[in-house]
């Protein structure tokens, strides 16, 4: 009798190999944040500092280290915390925003100061801009605050909307001085200076480029140059040495390309060349 054909015994399946454990990612290492913009802010009224603080320092990278009252809180406060930013009120007892900004840009001339105000009076706006002050915002535009600032830390002067749509009537007002003086281009280098970077970016691609419209078609070359140096804010004594000729040429220069131009001083010049056709 034949045996039945069973199949030969199989191996066992060898035991399954234990899991190993999953290896930990490299840690990446974090980018370092940006440090915050060190801010200090003044205002005479206690319930707009207070509003003023809790706005900004809701701002991931702004930093409110001290706040002041009036303009000589301002001086010690800048001298204490040497902040990023300095952004004061105008209108305070004591001492007025801008008469801390006149003290505190005598020693500090690098200082960042903002001017910040519920009006836009021209002759504020002149003398903020004159002295070197960074910007000049309008309190009512809170939401361009914070963006304005940063405008300020990248290198740039600011002005609030309403300000910057008073730009020509502000220039047109200023009263030409008697001859030609260091005060104009010290005016137009602030207005060119606020005027090329303003809070308001909609504008910001129509300015800050020279003007090729036909009003200064009728400029000589030597007008056209001494145009572009009175525009950059160079004074008399300075266009002179830069273009190897008498103070007494500049003046007869300018006067002329004042004449041409039917403008009244070197301020509008510098402003119209810096605004597009």
């Amino acid at each position: 009798m034949t045996q039945p054909d069973f199949p030969a015994p199989t191996q066992p399946d060898s035991p399954a190999q234990p899991l190993q454990p999953a290896q930990p990612a490299e840690p990446q290492p974090l980018q370092p944040a940006a440090p915050a913009i060190r801010l200090v802010v003044i205002d005479d009224d206690s319930f707009i500092l207070g509003s003023l603080q809790t706005i900004l320092e809701a701002q991931p990278d702004i930093k409110v280290v001290a706040t002041g009252n009036d303009g000589i809180a301002a001086e010690q406060l800048y001298q204490t915390y040497q902040p990023d930013i300095l952004l004061t009120d105008i209108q305070m007892p004591n001492r007025s925003g801008l008469e801390a900004a006149e003290a505190i840009l005598r020693t500090h001339p690098d200082a960042r100061i903002v001017m910040l105000t519920t009006f836009a009076d021209d002759d504020y706006i002149i003398r903020a801009l004159r002295m070197g002050t960074r910007g000049y915002l309008i309190k009512q535009d809170v939401a361009t605050i914070a963006p304005a600032l940063r405008l300020v830390m990248s290198g740039q002067s600011v002005l609030g909307s309403e300000v910057l749509g008073k730009i020509d009537q502000i220039i047109m007002g200023i009263k030409p001085q008697v001859g030609e003086t260091e005060n104009d281009a010290a005016v137009g280098t602030a207005v060119d200076v606020a005027v090329g970077t303003a809070v308001d970016s909609a504008n910001q691609d129509d300015l800050g480029q020279p003007a090729e419209n036909h009003l200064f078609a009728t400029l000589t070359a030597r007008e056209l140059e001494v145009t572009e140096l009175v525009a950059q804010g160079l004074d008399n004594r300075e266009i002179a040495s830069t273009l190897y000729v008498s103070e007494g040429t500049v003046r007869n220069l300018i006067s002329s390309i004042l004449q041409k131009l039917e403008l009244k001083n070197r301020t509008q010049l510098a402003v119209r060349f810096y605004q597009k056709g």
